[in-house]
């Protein structure tokens, strides 16, 4: 929902509208990456505060230094914050703005897979483990080879392979990137770099993982975003081309791959054959939240399968305080997924 509307919203009638209401309320936290592990469910959101950094597109605001993990029993269960499960001070590679993160296990280990901006000020991807789906992680000394931007979300497929997708454009640096090497020109730029409208959007990036899934077995690669003509979306289609927060999940043998339009706010999504993709746009998961973000993942709990996302409702409208919420999705036959408005209880 953009900015400029927030100083006309009636917070106490949007909050009894919310479809969903914050499952936590004694910290803000956003971004929320959701999974089911023995039994139970854990989320792995970022972690808001209120730093002091001023408002701009490269998401200084967005000052993050470290992450709590959230558990529920069930879907309809109190959510627990488990506390501070790894900071920014811990990692000897970031300097800052440890941002949207994810998790996964594999052989009882349970990994933290993290973005942070590097002492040279790009954005790289860690990893941290544990013998707890809620920590406390140790960081690896050293972020993963050939890593950049942000947004990591690892899947893992029926056959046991993990496989990594990141990238974020404007302050996750993706823009910057298109060369194979960081571009650091025109820093205080968001939008440098970034293609024309008539030009192919930026597209996501996706990486098979080694068997200890602590670095990428192979080259990062773009992940294939087509339109329903077998076209690439282009950048100017700013409702449905690509702009951050990759996720993965697998309904009924298909591969949904979902993010966020950024500067337009849905959540949207596209369906393919393979864990690579190509992935044709299928339609819209959510409409625009209050706050300037929109971030998700999809977790099937129980044989219903859910929605975990985040607005600015708690806060009023502040953009870098937000509140981690989830609310229940349904397909449609033909596997489409229905739209859900945030604010129409």
């Amino acid at each position: 929902m953009p900015e400029d509307s927030i100083e006309h919203i009636d917070f106490d009638e949007l909050n009894k509208k919310a479809i969903s209401q914050p499952l936590v309320k004694h910290i803000y936290t956003a971004d929320p990456s959701a999974h089911v592990f023995n039994g139970k469910i854990y989320i792995y959101p970022s972690h808001d505060i209120d730093a002091g950094e001023a408002f701009d597109d490269l998401g200084s605001h967005f000052a993050m230094e470290d992450y709590h993990v959230l558990s529920m029993d069930s879907i309809d269960s109190e959510t627990v914050d488990n506390g501070v499960a790894l900071h920014v001070d811990n990692v000897p590679w970031a300097e800052k703005q440890m941002w949207a993160p994810d998790a996964n296990e594999k052989d009882g280990t349970y990994y933290l897979f993290f973005p942070a901006k590097a002492y040279d000020g790009v954005f790289r991807i860690g990893v941290a483990t544990s013998n707890s789906p809620i920590g406390p992680f140790t960081p690896q000394p050293e972020a993963i080879k050939n890593s950049f931007s942000i947004d990591p979300a690892v899947y893992k497929d029926d056959d046991g392979s993990y496989y990594m997708y990141f990238g974020g454009l404007w302050g996750g640096q993706l823009q910057r990137w298109r060369t194979g090497s960081f571009n650091a020109e025109q820093p205080n730029s968001p939008t440098a770099h970034v293609p024309e409208n008539h030009e192919p959007a930026l597209l996501p990036i996706v990486a098979k993982m080694t068997d200890d899934l602590l670095e990428f077995s192979e080259k990062p690669k773009e992940v294939l975003i087509l339109d329903e003509n077998g076209q690439l979306l282009l950048a100017g289609d700013t409702d449905r081309r690509f702009f951050e927060a990759s996720w993965v999940h697998k309904y009924k043998g298909k591969y949904y791959f979902s993010y966020s339009t950024g500067d337009t706010h849905f959540i949207c999504y596209a369906i393919g054959e393979s864990p690579y993709g190509p992935f044709t746009y299928a339609g819209k998961i959510l409409n625009p939240v209050v706050g300037w973000t929109s971030h998700h993942s999809i977790c099937e709990v129980q044989g219903k399968w859910y929605l975990f996302y985040h607005d600015s409702s708690l806060s009023k409208g502040v953009t870098h305080l937000r509140s981690v919420k989830v609310a229940e999705i349904k397909y449609n036959s033909d596997g489409t997924i229905v739209t859900l408005d945030p604010y129409t209880a």
